[in-house]
């Protein structure tokens, strides 16, 4: 089955990233060289990633800034209240 949830990127560097590299937040803050409760707050799915955050991950992990803009765009449209959009009405063209 399908999980409808949104998955926060934080759930991805929780899940996938932490345990892979043997880190825990708070060493991947200082390697990151940013604040311990940043990290924190994201892999508690508290906080959003910013394009600073991601251009650090991208460089530490080898991935790219985008991989990680994109989870966040796509945590933050899934996120939506879709029935709330659904009732405006189109403008005519």
């Amino acid at each position: 089955m399908i999980d409808p949830r949104p998955v926060h990127p934080g759930e991805i560097l929780r899940e996938d990233f932490l345990p892979e590299y043997s880190l825990t937040p708070g060493s991947l803050a200082k390697v990151l060289r940013v604040p311990r409760d940043r990290i924190e707050k994201l892999v508690r799915e508290k906080r959003a990633i910013t394009a600073d955050t991601a251009m650090r991950l991208a460089r530490y992990f080898g991935t790219t800034p985008q991989f990680w803009m994109n989870l966040q765009a796509n945590y933050d449209l899934a996120s939506v209240a879709v029935d709330d959009i659904a009732r405006i009405e189109p403008r005519a063209a």
